[in-house]
C-alpha cells in the first residue's frame, strides 16, 4: 500500500495549479485556491508550512475527492 507524501504547503499549491486550480487571495500564511467545474465552483484552502500534517493532508484530500478522480489524488498525495 503506498504512503501518503510528507508534503510542503507551497508544493501542494504548484501541483494544485497544474490540475486546474487558481489562486484567489493569500491572507497570513494561508492561501485561497478555487476551481470552477461546469457551474460548480470549489474553494480549498492550503496552509503554505513547510511541512504539511497528516490530518491536513487527509482532509484535505477528502475535499478534493468531490473534483478529482481517484487517479488523480494518488498522483497527488501518495508515493509510487
Amino acid at each position: 500500500m503506498p504512503k501518503l507524501r510528507r508534503i510542503s504547503g507551497k508544493n501542494l499549491v504548484k501541483l494544485l495549479l497544474a490540475e486546474g486550480f487558481s489562486e484567489v487571495r493569500q491572507k497570513g500564511s494561508h492561501i485561497r485556491m478555487v476551481m470552477k467545474v461546469a457551474s460548480i465552483t470549489y474553494y480549498l484552502t492550503i496552509p503554505l508550512h513547510e511541512e504539511l500534517d497528516r490530518g491536513t493532508l487527509k482532509s484535505i484530500m477528502r475535499s478534493l475527492e468531490r473534483c478529482f478522480s481517484a487517479d488523480i489524488l494518488k498522483k497527488i498525495f501518495y508515493t509510487k
